[in-house]
């Protein structure tokens, strides 16, 4: 005898058999009327699953794995402005998905002012050699870095100081939000909302942004290693490769005599990020009250830091003091060594000069050439990285 399995059994759980279909409750009202079909929480984004190439070997996830859910939730707090104290900043206000996560202008405008460094691009970040976040790397790991712009004062205003309210007055807001209780619920299990969790889901959405897709990429895949040359390069991109990967030669007072520029000391392929324990590169600021600002050891990987047209993502260096690839070229061609700089990169002053690397100029146009190709195109429109607010 057949069995019929009849559709009234299948009970949802939030319908009642003698209820009519106006008293169906939807567990994710909220997410609907805010987000229409933007998020749609049954066919969630391609987070955790994304495509990487197999010459990757570096990732920082440690204890928070991307998983869709997560990094969902993270996208919203990214672009929500309610993580603001008066609702006017989000996280993308200073790192636009059209600028390759980062800001056109030199310091980005905050709640209470401006910020005091330049916006860092966000490219890669699960695959930096560098675990530690901000240019000064006080940040131990991504999931601490993500709230510190939420407690500054000047960004986004729940300091706990000069009147503002301190990170539980966010929360208190948060709760009072629907779509956050459905989204923590859904990703939880729990509407709790809690510091850990929005740092969790932050980092998880920030690590998955990647760019895997620029011309570099479709090179490196054809070869065994990044000395060779690439099939798909034109000499001068080629020749540029070269002159980054390979060590310079100098004499006894700092002069560049012979082999590469040695970018890579720094930025190694196939990641560009830069390596742990670095010094400063000589660019310095003033901190109020401290005299010279020679902390900032960190950097973005060099990904992206044009677009395909050759525009750049933003000014250069922790100051914005650079608006061309030329002029950071030329920075390193020459490093002064300034007077109270301690944390110059020991590589930028071999045997105790700065280095002078007598670049020629075809060998700055081979550089500018070679670096344009680490852009990708897929990172500035990918709907799973855009804004999910309606406009």
């Amino acid at each position: 005898m057949k069995l019929r399995y009849l559709s009234f059994l299948i009970i949802p759980a939030f319908w009642s058999c003698n209820s009519s279909s106006s008293d169906y409750i939807d567990p994710y009202a909220n997410i609907k009327v805010t987000f229409g079909t933007t998020i749609d929480l049954e066919n969630l984004a391609n987070y955790a699953n994304q495509t990487i190439p197999t010459y990757i070997t570096k990732d920082n996830t440690a204890g928070n794995p991307i998983s869709d859910k997560g990094a969902t939730l993270g996208r919203i707090l990214f672009y929500d402005k309610n993580l603001s104290a008066d609702n006017t900043i989000s996280c993308s206000s200073c790192h636009q998905q059209a600028n390759a996560f980062s800001d056109t202008d030199v310091a980005s405008m905050g709640v209470n002012g401006t910020t005091g460094r330049h916006a860092m691009r966000l490219i890669n970040t699960r695959f930096a050699i560098e675990n530690k976040f901000f240019w000064d790397e006080r940040a131990a790991t991504l999931e601490f870095q993500t709230t510190q712009p939420i407690q500054n004062h000047n960004e986004m205003g729940y300091s706990g100081t000069s009147g503002d309210e301190g990170f539980s007055g966010l929360v208190t807001k948060l709760n009072q939000i629907g779509y956050y209780k459905e989204l923590f619920k859904f990703v939880y299990g729990s509407e709790e909302i809690t510091e850990n969790k929005v740092q969790l889901a932050l980092a998880q959405f920030v690590r998955s942004i990647q760019s895997f897709d620029s011309k570099y990429d479709t090179g490196r895949a054809q070869v065994s290693a990044d000395n060779q040359p690439f099939p798909n390069f034109t000499n001068q991109e080629n020749q540029g490769k070269q002159l980054f990967l390979a060590p310079p030669q100098f004499d006894a007072t700092g002069n560049r005599t012979g082999g590469g520029v040695g970018c890579a000391g720094c930025h190694a392929a196939p990641e560009f990020d830069i390596a742990p324990n670095s010094g400063n590169n000589g660019i310095i600021g003033t901190l109020a009250g401290s005299g010279i600002d020679i902390t900032n050891t960190r950097a973005p990987s060099l990904r992206d830091i044009v677009k395909q047209d050759g525009t750049l993502n933003g000014p250069l260096m922790h100051t914005g003091v650079f608006t061309s690839l030329q002029t950071v070229i030329g920075h390193y061609g020459t490093i002064n060594l300034a007077p109270g700089n301690t944390n110059l990169d020991p590589k930028l002053r071999p045997n105790g000069f700065g280095q002078k690397l007598n670049f020629t100029a075809p060998e700055v146009n081979a550089l500018m050439a070679f670096l344009r190709t680490l852009s990708g195109s897929n990172v500035y429109v990918d709907s799973k990285w855009s804004n999910p607010f309606p406009n």
